[in-house]
């Protein structure tokens, strides 16, 4: 009955700090955000930020990347960005933006901003 009940306790541990994770990821992050370019991907791929946020979108990866938004609230488009260099955007409104590459159609993330 023990190991059952050190089992149960295991388990419920493990739950408690996965939703405790997935309650942080939420949570909007203020001050400044990097995002990743590798591999041809945004990493990560779904970010949530306050407004005003700058988010620093870093070419970690061996190919030239672009990044651009094109939404109602917002619209942005970089030049080609060099593997090793950032790029800087601030997110002044309120809403979730598409973020995409025009070398890499594939690669998209998702901004939200509260």
């Amino acid at each position: 009955m023990k190991g059952l009940r050190l089992c149960f306790l295991l388990a419920a541990s493990g739950l408690a700090s996965s939703a405790s994770l997935a309650l942080a990821a939420d949570a909007p992050a203020s001050g400044d955000v990097t995002v990743v370019q590798d591999d041809r991907s945004f990493h990560p791929d779904i970010i949530t930020i306050t407004k005003g946020t700058v988010v620093h979108f870093e070419n970690d990866d061996e190919f030239i990347h672009q990044i651009y938004v094109d939404s109602p609230g917002m619209s942005f488009d970089s030049a080609e960005q060099e593997p090793g260099k950032t790029i800087d955007l601030a997110f002044p409104k309120a809403g979730t933006f598409e973020m995409r590459c025009h070398i890499h159609p594939k690669m998209h993330m998702l901004v939200i901003v509260k």
